[in-house]
């Protein structure tokens, strides 16, 4: 593997659901030190890296949330079957069956999201999708067996998908859990990494924020923080190349980073995405718009915060998040990397301020 395989392996697999993210603020930290000038964090765990260019202003914040969608221990019954509440959206279909890892003060646990053989299923139940408030784990369960003291598993603990980071046979796509939005986190951290050899006329700010999946609740007290004048959230994009067919071909692995144009918290600045857009085209950076009529991403809290942020969300175009395995395209991630490098290295003062004149 190579430096970027290993950070995202890394970065990936650690464990970070929403309020739970230490593990991965400490990849960060240290992949960013030595990158940037100071590293600082606010009071809800988000990180920030402050790189000083030419000039103090404007402050370009780039921005990934560093939590994942996972469970959190809601009950476990007389028997020891784990009883869970989802931290983010999960649709049942994806869960069911599915190894999940519990994080103990004694470790980890492993257990599986069980689910009836189909020998046994009524016909009305094979048409029903379960919520997860109708689902269990199992960790292992036999009579006289305590998982509360065998195992320490207690109310509250995180439950991580178990899954990880694999190269697949195409060498340039990527499966692991928690692109997004481990994937912008890396990001964040590579721009860091090349600007050190390069000229920008601002100060570079690489964010990572807590609680994206529950309410972008990280995004509000870092922005307080970074007090950017611009913002460039990276985020997964939704890639549609999978059947059945007919679905948008233009949204696909490979195909370059995903602009959008409009998602259901935020509109983009539109003299911001204009800019994005000439430089994707003059650097003949691969692009494509695209919207998300459901969901938003951390420009939801960032965009209204104080006076108000010129912000826009980009990112590579992502199969299958918000369960187990999603697919990634290395192509893809280095576009995005190139098209933020370039946008920093044009965002001078006199850019950013005509961006809301």
């Amino acid at each position: 593997m190579d430096r970027t395989e290993l950070l995202l392996k890394e970065i990936t697999e650690a464990n970070g659901v929403s309020g739970y993210e230490e593990e991965v603020r400490k990849i960060m930290a240290r992949e960013l030190k030595g990158k940037v000038d100071e590293i600082k964090t606010d009071r809800m765990g988000s990180i920030m890296g402050v790189k000083k260019g030419t000039s103090s202003t404007p402050r370009v914040m780039v921005v990934g949330h560093m939590d994942e969608v996972g469970f959190m221990v809601k009950e476990i019954t007389s028997d020891g079957y784990i009883k869970f509440l989802p931290l983010g959206g999960w649709w049942g279909h994806v869960a069911l069956g599915q190894r999940m890892r519990v994080i103990t003060s004694k470790g980890p646990v492993l257990g599986v999201i069980g689910a009836k053989p189909p020998h046994i299923l009524l016909p009305t139940e094979r048409e029903k999708v379960l919520e997860p408030k109708d689902m269990f784990i199992d960790v292992g369960v036999v009579e006289k067996f305590d998982v509360k003291k065998k195992l320490g598993i207690r109310i509250g603990d995180p439950i991580i998908p178990e899954s990880q980071f694999t190269i697949m046979g195409n060498p340039d796509v990527y499966m692991a859990k928690a692109f997004d939005n481990r994937v912008a986190c890396a990001i964040a951290i590579e721009v860091a990494d090349r600007l050190k050899k390069v000229k920008h006329p601002n100060t570079y700010l690489a964010c990572g924020t807590v609680q994206e999946e529950i309410g972008a609740r990280g995004a509000q007290t870092l922005a307080h923080l970074a007090d950017p004048d611009v913002c460039i959230v990276v985020d997964v994009g939704l890639a549609l190349d999978m059947p059945p067919e007919g679905v948008k071909k233009a949204e696909r692995l490979g195909n370059g980073v995903s602009i959008l144009v409009y998602d259901a918290t935020m509109v983009p600045n539109l003299k911001l995405r204009n800019l994005v857009v000439s430089t994707a085209e003059k650097n003949k950076i691969k692009y494509h718009l695209t919207t998300m009529e459901r969901g938003g991403t951390d420009g939801a809290r960032i965009h209204m915060s104080r006076l108000g942020v010129p912000s826009i969300v980009m990112g590579p175009p992502t199969r299958y998040f918000h369960s187990h395995n999603s697919i990634l395209h290395r192509k893809d991630y280095e576009s995005v990397v190139k098209l933020i490098v370039e946008l920093v290295k044009r965002l001078d003062q006199k850019t950013v301020r005509s961006l809301t004149e």
